[in-house]
Order: C-alpha cells, then structure tokens, then sequence
C-alpha cells in the first residue's frame, strides 16, 4: 500500500507541474556533501573493476520485479540485467519494500541508506519522472526513462458482452482497486464520490485482479501492465477517455546518486540502445505486456 502511495503522490505531483513550470516554487535546500574531485566517477571504475553492481527493485510487485524461489523475475529485473551487461558486469538485487514516499525510498536506495540496516544501491528502477524532482531532490540524478505506464480498465467479458465498462457505470457496478492507488483516489472522488459504495480495496491489484477474475467484482482499475498481467480467460482489458484524469499516463525511469554521474550517463546509455534496438519492447512482449514508449 505504502508503495501504491508514494507513486500516486509522486504521479499527481508531475501532473502538476506540467502545468507550469516546474521549478517555479524551488527553494534551495541545504547543499549536499560534496566529495573531492578524485572521487567524482570512481564509483563507473569500482563497479567494472568488482565485477557487478546493485540495483533496488520493489520487492513482490509483479509483472516488474519478484522473487520465485531464489530467482529474481519481471520486466525490471531484465532491463537491470541490460543495464549491467551493457557495463560488462553482472546484475545484482536488493528488494526493497516502499518506503513512506518516493523521498524516502530514494534516500533510503540512493544516497544515504536505511537507518536500520540496508544497503545503498548503485540504480534504482522504477521512479516515476518527475521534473519538479529535479529541483527538490538535488542528491539523486533521474535518468534512463525506458518506459511508459497508464491507467486501464479490466471487465468481466460475460458482465459486459457489448459495451465494455467507463467509470460512470461504477455508480451500479462493482470494482475493484488497490489501497491508496491513483485508481483509488480518482474514482472515490468521480462524480461527487457517487460510486464510494461500489469500489471494493485490495492490498495489492494482484489482489484486484484476482477479485475480478473470481466473479468477486465486475471490474478492475489500474496500471495497464499490472492488470495485463492478472488477465484470465473470463476477462480483458480496455483504456477509455477518463474525464479529469489530470495524469493517466507517466514516464519511468532509474535514479541514481548525485555523485556519480558518469555512471548515470552510462546507464542513460545502456537504457538509449536497448529501446533503439528493441529489446525493452521485447522484454515486455516476453511477458505478455503492452510496451508504452517513454517520453524522453
């Protein structure tokens, strides 16, 4: 839920500042540490030099990134592995569960750690792009947009044979979204909250989805790639025109810490070929996924 959260504030934030620009309310923060010139792009040369690096993925997030077994799986686990190969070295994860925003899980994976116990990755996948970021979190380089994500609408195909379903028919109909979710926040609100009585919550939208796909519910709300991802025989997937919807739609990317920009631009790079030359698309195609370009 934490997760959901953090990327719903961090979605409407960016659909915010599309509007104006996004730096204008910027207020300088305290300056970072800033490390001696020998140390500037070390981090590009230790990381060839041992052989592998780190990467921070969300723990139990399918289709993006899970363990079964021993075995690290998803769409960013695979373009991780890009990113690493292309560096010549090979990939390694931590999963990390969400921390209370998209601040904290970037100070927590990127340039400072965890006050507990933890490590500091050298990328994180998976942040959502947000320009105002650029002036808010100076510790953290946002780069490597690889993908896009939007919102969809998931239906029992036997509820709805002809017409398939459009938020206004949940004033009637049952659906089923996760906890906290920018699917959650915009139906609860849609029509003057109308149809608070008909949005059943899951934990997580695996949970949304397994919902629909036992007849629990008569649809379902979210991220494109999720819901693809929890389709069964009984049940598609459409994205109609969603009134006030400020952002339906964002851009994905990696962090990276500030210090280390050499490696940013590698990965940057890395990230430029593989959509280039198609093998992000395929990643996505490989499980059963829509590919949506980035803006970049």
């Amino acid at each position: 839920m934490l997760r959901s959260l953090c990327l719903t504030l961090a979605i409407f934030h960016a659909g915010q500042a599309l509007a104006d620009d996004p730096c204008a309310d910027y207020a300088p923060q305290q300056r970072p540490q800033n490390v001696g010139r020998d140390i500037v792009g070390q981090e590009l040369d230790k990381i060839q030099d041992q052989g592998h690096m780190l990467f921070a993925v969300y723990e139990d997030f399918p289709p993006y990134s899970w363990e079964e077994g021993d075995q690290p799986r998803g769409v960013d686990i695979e373009i991780a592995r890009i990113i690493a190969e292309d560096l010549g070295v090979d990939a390694r994860f931590n999963f990390v569960d969400a921390g209370e925003n998209l601040e904290a899980d970037l100070r927590n994976n990127i340039w400072k750690g965890p006050l507990i116990s933890g490590r500091v990755a050298n990328v994180m996948m998976r942040v959502p792009y947000d320009s105002s970021f650029k002036c808010r979190v100076e510790q953290v380089v946002f780069t490597g947009q690889y993908a896009a994500e939007s919102i969809a609408i998931a239906y029992d195909k036997a509820s709805y044979p002809e017409e398939k379903p459009v938020p206004a028919y949940f004033r009637f109909d049952t659906v089923a979204v996760e906890n906290d979710s920018i699917a959650d926040f915009y139906l609860s609100s849609f029509a003057g909250g109308q149809m608070a009585g008909n949005i059943q919550h899951y934990t997580t939208m695996a949970d949304a989805m397994a919902a629909l796909n036992s007849g629990e519910v008569m649809a379902a709300m979210g991220p494109l790639s999720q819901i693809e991802h929890g389709l069964s025989d009984s049940s598609d997937v459409h994205q109609p025109p969603l009134a006030g919807f400020a952002v339906s739609k964002w851009t994905l990317g990696v962090a990276v810490n500030f210090r280390y920009r050499p490696l940013s631009y590698a990965v940057d790079d890395a990230i430029n070929y593989a959509l280039q030359d198609g093998r992000i698309a395929a990643i996505y195609a490989d499980y059963g996924l829509s590919f949506q370009e980035p803006e970049r």
